[in-house]
Parts: C-alpha cells; structure tokens; sequence
C-alpha cells in the first residue's frame, strides 16, 4: 500500500526526543498487511487462534529467551492485530549507535 496523505491521516504518537530504548514499559500494537484476519476469528465472543495465530503468540511468549533485558507483560492476539506490554531493564546493556 502506497502511502496517500488524503486517506492516511495518523499522527505519531512518539515523544520527540525520547529515547525509547530508556527503561520502562512499552504498549506494542502489531498488525497485520491490508488488515486481513489471519490470526484467527471470534467465535461465540472468544478469540480462536488459527495456525498463523499460534506462531505468533508462540514467538512473543519467546522474546524474554533472545532479548534478556526484555520482560513480557500482558500479550493479545485479535483477528488482524496483537497488543503487548514489554517491560525494558537497560540496565548494565551496552548499547550500539
């Protein structure tokens, strides 16, 4: 999708001059190309996760083993989008520039 100022109106909503790799807890929301629901449905009011839905949940409940500073918090998987909390300890890492 070509990015078209007259339909795509988002506004950051980055602090400017903030250093997000700072320590702290981080709201993510992630989601899915053209907004297709590929990471399950809602049936009877729950969140079933198909196959794609699984790997997914899967691999976030995986960043804390890659990622030692990297604490995770509450994690959703909707139909076309996942919402997490990761919690940042920078403390002690180096970090690259």
């Amino acid at each position: 999708m070509i990015y078209n100022p007259e339909i795509h109106h988002r506004r950051t909503i980055r602090l400017r001059n903030y250093d997000y790799r700072q320590n702290g807890a981080y709201f993510v929301t992630v989601c899915v190309r053209n907004k297709e629901c590929v990471l399950g449905n809602i049936i009877n009011g729950k969140m079933v996760l198909s196959e794609t839905g699984k790997i997914v949940s899967e691999y976030w409940f995986e960043i804390s083993k890659h990622f030692h500073n990297v604490k995770l918090d509450e994690f959703c998987v909707m139909p076309n989008h996942i919402h997490g909390i990761l919690l940042l300890n920078n403390v002690g890492v180096q970090n690259f520039e």
